[in-house]
């Protein structure tokens, strides 16, 4: 099963992973955790370019194709060998980013960009997506102050340097995603405790694993 996590920034999406590695792995599943940008060798240079505060040049469109590549070396080298040796996988971000980040945020045409991607992944698509949903003003005060702590302002900080207005698309946009893929994207409210949120995570995961076995 390929499980992702989705929202904009400061949602809590680490946490929530650990939470359902965790429980997965106690309850005898094998998991492997990745992340987007960078969950690939090459993937990892192109984080470095991708989330700098000094990548201020870059264009959409070389946004755009440089995290179709990226994820094209991610499905290849790391998601499919996972699923295919019967492991649960779990991806901090992943397709859904990108058509909603590029396409609502950036303004590029979102149904273009479901076809880029179908060439990237390669059929790869989640079974599910959780979508963890917040206020942007709130999801950006966790996330800068979270880079401040680990020291990540310039490295990682670029997303959380645009304007209160793109994020404000990036989240309507994952909305309006979420309505036309309901089948496989569960929205949660990200603005709960970590265990009340989890608590729904669970729900979904066991609804989704259920599904697959029956």
């Amino acid at each position: 099963m390929f499980i992702t996590f989705e929202g904009i920034e400061g949602t809590g999406k680490t946490t929530q992973i650990k939470k359902l590695v965790k429980f997965l792995e106690e309850s005898g599943h094998n998991v492997d955790v990745t992340l987007e940008p960078g969950g690939s060798r090459i993937g990892k240079e192109l984080r470095k370019i991708l989330l700098n505060m000094e990548s201020t040049d870059i264009t959409g469109q070389c946004e755009l194709f440089l995290y179709l590549a990226d994820r094209a070396q991610h499905v290849s080298q790391v998601i499919k060998p996972a699923l295919e040796a019967g492991k649960i996988i779990i991806s901090d971000r992943f397709a859904d980013s990108t058509i909603v980040y590029q396409g609502y945020g950036r303004s590029l045409e979102p149904l273009l960009l479901r076809e880029l991607n179908e060439v990237a992944v390669s059929g790869c698509w989640p079974n599910l997506t959780i979508l963890l949903d917040i206020e942007p003003e709130l999801g950006l005060r966790r996330a800068t102050t979270r880079n401040m702590d680990e020291n990540k302002t310039l490295e990682e900080g670029r997303f959380e340097a645009e304007s209160i207005d793109f994020h404000s698309r990036v989240r309507e946009g994952y909305l309006t995603w979420a309505a036309l893929n309901n089948d496989r994207i569960k929205i949660i409210n990200a603005d709960q405790t970590p265990d009340e949120i989890f608590s729904q995570i669970k729900e979904k995961v066991l609804e989704a694993l259920q599904k697959r076995d029956a």
